[in-house]
């Protein structure tokens, strides 16, 4: 059955000509991120359970989980959390099949630990953070939907993909991940919650930088001062080796140390003290939350890999467009990938899936059109592989 893929042009000022440009990622251990994080650690170990029981994956989303921030008490030298973080796991899945009881709450209850101590190095699993599995069992009708031949929608939704990332978008990108995996390492006092805030205007960019600083390992003010000092000194030496363009770095700037105000923590977490984290808020699909390309609203982590088309469709949409770029050899200067479903109908089969192209100077759409067909109607035919690209790592969907 012949696919419906709608071809058009862009009609937009190509993204790196445009004179204002915000893009945003929030870090691993950003409270919305640990959401996200612990919704999908959830969800990837009941589809291996699903797996290891049954052969297939069953139905469950679990991308409702909540973070309700504690309380602390930071202090130069080291202080104590006075009440610990809260996760509450939530959503469906399938816990009994043929009479047989699945240990649904104790999988998932490991899963989240398991990430959460993989990600904030410096939080006490066991005494600051309290879980809580409210995981129940899905609707018989969206169970039903896997008793089907054909793997069918389990909703009417869109995925949203767009490519290549401009300029700003990889330089937030790859800034939280060099202060969160690289130069954490080198700088003990620097958390795990970070975000990262960039804004360009013209060819000058600012990056804004929220770095959560670990409180027993910071002396005193003059400390804490030489360490934002560092973190800028080397995100800006980095920002050089990705851009062209003029970068400047900030570093905390709601600190006020008169008023004796600092980006301090125990645990190198905010949730730590009164920030929560809701699945969804965060991240996108491709890491980034970008208000000037098109965005789905759509949580993508926690929801089943099989046919939640909230989730595959956003990740489908990614790699379209970025294949798009790569098989059309510099022709195509942007490509936005809009892919709508219809519940009941078969995930490979959308509604349409929206192709729109704006070529390089000289190049004509006719001369790429066909290619980008080639390219989507491609991902679609293998659909399917899609869960075990989640759960062996090579897709991230935040």
């Amino acid at each position: 059955m012949p696919r419906n893929f709608q071809v058009e042009p862009l009609r937009t000022v190509h993204i790196e000509d445009q004179d204002v440009e915000m893009v945003e990622r929030k870090g691993l251990g950003h409270p919305d991120s640990i959401a996200d994080g612990v919704s999908e650690a959830v969800s990837r170990a009941l589809s291996r359970l699903y797996l290891d029981e049954f052969g297939h994956i069953l139905h469950h989303n679990t991308d409702e989980t909540q973070v309700v921030g504690g309380q602390s008490e930071p202090a130069f030298g080291g202080g104590k959390v006075t009440k610990p973080i809260y996760m509450l796991l939530v959503g469906r899945a399938t816990s009994e099949v043929n009479g047989e009881k699945l240990p649904i709450r104790d999988t998932s209850i490991e899963a989240a630990r398991k990430y959460v101590q993989s990600i904030c190095s410096h939080l006490d699993i066991d005494r600051q953070v309290e879980f809580d599995c409210r995981i129940g069992q899905g609707s018989v009708d969206l169970r039903g939907v896997f008793e089907q031949k054909e793997v069918l929608s389990n909703d009417t939704s869109f995925g949203v993909g767009f490519a290549p990332l401009s300029d700003l978008e990889r330089l937030v990108l790859e800034s939280e991940r060099f202060l969160t995996l690289k130069l954490k390492k080198k700088v003990p006092a620097l958390g795990e919650d970070v975000k990262v805030m960039g804004c360009r205007q013209g060819d000058r960019i600012r990056l804004t930088i929220a770095a959560a600083l670990v409180d027993r390992e910071i002396a005193n003010p003059k400390e804490y001062r030489a360490i934002c000092d560092q973190i800028a000194k080397e995100l800006s030496d980095q920002a050089a080796k990705l851009t062209h363009r003029e970068v400047a770095v900030d570093v905390n700037t709601a600190d006020d140390p008169e008023l004796g105000r600092f980006y301090l923590t125990v645990t190198g977490c905010s949730m730590e003290s009164g920030d929560d984290g809701s699945v969804g808020r965060g991240n996108r699909a491709n890491g980034l939350i970008t208000p000037c390309r098109p965005m789905s609203l759509e949580a993508t982590a926690g929801k089943n890999p099989v046919n939640h088309v909230g989730k595959i469709y956003n990740l489908l949409g990614t790699l379209i467009a970025n294949d798009i770029v790569k098989e059309t050899g510099g022709n195509v200067k942007e490509v936005h990938v809009k892919i709508l479903s219809q519940i009941g109908k078969p995930v490979d089969q959308p509604q349409v899936a929206s192709l729109q192209i704006l070529p390089a100077d000289g190049v004509k759409l006719s001369a790429v059109k066909s290619k980008a067909e080639g390219v989507a109607n491609g991902w679609l035919e293998q659909i399917d592989t899609i869960p075990r690209r989640l759960l062996t790592g090579k897709l991230s969907v935040f």
